[in-house]
């Protein structure tokens, strides 16, 4: 790609990127959210057809104009973005064969053969399913090697997979990795875009760096460090990868005892077992567990009854015990909850920036039921420059924006709601490590204020690095609490692993 520059109404979204790749490697793209990667791979994948961006696609030595994704897989060149594009309802075979199917006699689907083709591309991937078996009755890290098979289906050449492991655990993310080196092998070529710097270094030949629409730099696999990479996408040094936290921590602000809750489709399973816990002003709590192991369940439960059925337990607010049989119950006691999927529960992805923040306060907004749009709009600017929330406006629409700067009108919202006790559930998911030092430092500022933060995460060394004290949570029971100075890597796993007594 050669000199792609692509503008959106009042923003340059890429300005002079030029990228080569090697026929046969793996080529890493680099950034911060909203730096261009995306952008750039929807132009190689005639997402953004041509003539909507200037610059040359080069492809096995030709200029290539694509008119659209059709164009792009014609000629071996297949994007799988981060949001996976299969239908639920449909069967495996189905959805790999979705726009491309095997036909028989008459022009009519000869399914015996489909399915067989199916079967072939899945023991390719390393997925032992049916292939009638329907997608929803599949997980997420399945459903990406189904993609991966849906782009074998077509012959693929190029491959490119943006943010591939960002919603897989870590044994699907291994095997993703292991099966990305497996079609190297193979002869295809892979473009992979991550934020996740250790998967880069397994897997990556060459990494390029993207910061603010323009290419930094192109590192070869010999030169990568994670420093390096950091530096690159930022512009600066970070020393640290974790700001300084220096907690004044006060009285007890929120106290659950025996909290349990049962499965909603399943009420003889519980998934949350006699769970107790604290929280003081201006300390960071971080709950630790492996996928599974009830942390989000507990989260969900506590907050309003969100999620579950037969649930028990008390709740205390400062040595006062609350009622919350409701979202709206647990908002007025004081208590928020940032969801892990904030897409489909945590934003309104077809309202403007504006709206969703003011969304779980527009009482504050209010008179006589009417909201005072100006209001809403000076507040909602505020947030807009004390957030860094990279839009030229409030008025813009949150599903175009970035996964960092989602998350920063996330915590907008729940920072204007004014909470006592915030809870927050995998706050860095998808997005890069300059975002996440601002948001590490948004959570430092929220507990300097005395607000009481649960922070739960995957990721052990952010757990370890932003909270003051760890609870481990396994098969939905509490095995352990750790002060900070205690909470090693070994220790916290230990507990994380350790098995319910039957």
């Amino acid at each position: 790609m050669r000199g792609i520059t692509k503008t959106f109404p009042g923003v340059k979204a890429l300005q002079d990127v030029t990228i080569a790749v090697s026929r046969g490697e793996v080529h890493a793209i680099c950034g911060e959210n909203g730096a261009g990667k995306s952008t750039l791979m929807k132009v190689l994948s005639g997402v953004y057809p041509f003539g909507s961006y200037d610059g040359d696609i080069v492809f096995e030595d030709r200029v290539m104009e694509f008119g659209s994704i059709r164009d792009s897989e014609a000629e071996g060149i297949v994007i799988i973005h981060q949001e996976l594009a299969l239908s639920p309802y449909l069967s495996i075979a189905e959805n790999i064969f979705l726009g491309n199917e095997v036909k028989g006699f008459a022009g009519l689907i000869d399914w015996n053969k489909t399915n067989a083709a199916a079967a072939e591309l899945l023991a390719r991937v390393g997925l032992k399913e049916n292939p009638t078996t329907k997608i929803l009755d599949i997980g997420v890290g399945k459903q990406q090697l189904v993609e991966i098979a849906k782009a074998l289906s077509k012959r693929v050449k190029l491959l490119i997979l943006d943010e591939p492991t960002a919603a897989l655990n870590d044994e699907d993310s291994a095997h993703l990795l292991d099966l990305i080196l497996q079609l190297k092998e193979q002869g295809i070529t892979s473009i992979i875009i991550s934020h996740k710097l250790n998967e880069i270094r397994k897997v990556a030949d060459s990494v390029t760096v993207i910061r603010d629409g323009r290419t930094i730099e192109t590192i070869s696999k010999g030169d990568v460090t994670e420093n390096r990479i950091i530096k690159d996408m930022v512009g600066r040094d970070l020393e640290h990868r974790y700001p300084d936290h220096t907690p004044e921590i006060g009285d007890e602000i929120l106290r659950v005892e025996n909290w349990t809750a049962h499965h909603p489709q399943d009420p003889s399973r519980v998934v949350v077992d006699d769970v107790s816990i604290s929280v003081r002003r201006g300390e960071i709590v971080g709950i630790a567990g492996l996928m599974g192991a009830g942390r989000t369940e507990f989260a969900m439960s506590l907050f309003g009854r969100s999620y579950g059925t037969r649930i028990s337990g008390k709740v205390f607010k400062a040595g006062r015990e609350i009622k919350i049989r409701s979202v709206s119950d647990a908002i007025k006691h004081g208590i928020a909850y940032a969801t892990e999927d904030r897409k489909h529960y945590g934003l309104n992805l077809i309202e403007d920036i504006k709206r969703n923040i003011s969304l779980a306060s527009l009482d504050k907004l209010s008179t006589g039921g009417l909201v005072d749009d100006n209001r809403e709009y000076e507040i909602a600017n505020s947030y807009r420059t004390s957030m860094n929330i990279k839009s030229p406006t409030v008025l813009a629409k949150v599903g175009k924006l970035s996964g960092g700067n989602q998350q920063k009108v996330v915590l907008s919202k729940w920072i204007y709601a004014d909470p006592d006790v915030l809870i927050l559930d995998e706050p860095t998911r998808g997005i890069d490590v300059g975002a996440k030092y601002e948001i590490y430092n948004i959570i430092n500022e929220l507990a300097a204020q005395g607000k009481g933060i649960i922070v739960i995460s995957s990721e052990l060394p952010e757990l370890l690095g932003i909270s003051d004290r760890v609870y481990a949570l396994s098969e939905g029971r509490i095995t352990g609490e750790l002060p900070i100075e205690e909470a090693t890597p070994e220790a916290v796993l230990t507990l994380m692993t350790q098995e319910k007594q039957r």
